[in-house]
Parts: C-alpha cells; structure tokens; sequence
C-alpha cells in the first residue's frame, strides 16, 4: 500500500483529528509565527520613523525578515518601505541587523555598477514592479544625488514610468 493510499485509509478509519495532531506535532519545535499587528505596525514605520524601527526590532528581532500584503499580493517588507520612501538612515540600520535586500533597495542605495550588471543578466526586470508597483526610476529618483547615474541608465534605456499597476 502506498503512501497516500494509507493515509487515506487511516484518516477513514480513525478520523481527521488524529492525522491533524500528527501534522501539527511535526511542527511542534517551531515558533509561533509573528503577530500580524506588529508586522503591520512595522511595515508601516518603516517608511518614516527609524526610532520606532529600532524599538519594534529589539522586541521582535525577525521583523526584518517580514512583509505585510497590503491587498491583491502587493507585498511590502519593512527595508522595502524605506526604499521606496527615500529613508536611506532606516535602510542601513536594517542590512546591519541582517535584512534581505534586493534590486529595488539597492537602486535607491546607488550601487550603479550592481544594478547594471543585474540588468544585463535579466534584462526583463527592467519594467519589474516593487512594492506598490513602483518601478525602479522611481528608487533611483528616491535615492538623491547617489542614484543620479542611475536615473540616466534608466531612462536611456527606455523607462520613463514611476510606477506599473499591479492588476
């Protein structure tokens, strides 16, 4: 009897709650998962206040590694609000804590020579849509002065649009 036939055997015969307990044993030396309001509550001052950023991650360490679906999959980490917004201060105390970045952060970051070599390897991404469908001239324009190049290299390229919709 294979795998699946037996489980289905089993569930018949001793019922769903007995193979429910087993699964969520399995899962038993896991920690909850993080409480979706202070993942909100991140999310959302990450794009302004870098003190209550520190405090929020002192109590809740793995914060950094969090994102809130604003809706329709619009999904948003808290280094990726700072990005979008500019908040290059907010930006760094997150990678020093160990935050992922990617693409867009960097862009605001300036890291011009990166993004080009990113862009040769997967040209698509051009045109790739950020959180809140915000593109990456938008990033580069949020970077200031550190992320001029890039607004040039965006544009001679041809994008001209700040932001995509997401639907």
């Amino acid at each position: 009897m294979d795998r699946n036939r037996f489980l289905m055997t089993l569930t018949g015969t001793l019922g769903v709650g007995f193979i429910s307990n087993k699964l969520i044993a399995q899962d038993a030396g896991k920690p909850p998962t993080l409480p979706t309001e202070k993942v909100n509550e991140f999310v959302k001052v990450c794009h302004s206040d870098l003190d209550k950023v520190k405090a929020l991650v002192t109590e809740l360490p793995n914060l950094i590694f969090a994102s809130w679906d604003w809706g329709g999959g619009d999904f948003e980490s808290g280094i990726e609000a700072a990005g979008h917004m500019g908040r290059k201060d907010i930006a760094s105390y997150l990678m020093e804590k160990g935050s992922r970045t990617n693409i867009f952060l960097l862009t605001m970051l300036g890291e011009t020579e990166l993004i080009k070599q990113y862009l040769k390897l997967f040209p698509q991404h051009l045109r790739m849509k950020g959180p809140h469908g915000l593109s990456l001239l938008h990033h580069a324009n949020k970077g200031g002065d550190g992320s001029k190049e890039l607004v040039t290299y965006f544009q001679s390229l041809g994008l001209t649009e700040t932001k995509f919709n997401l639907y």
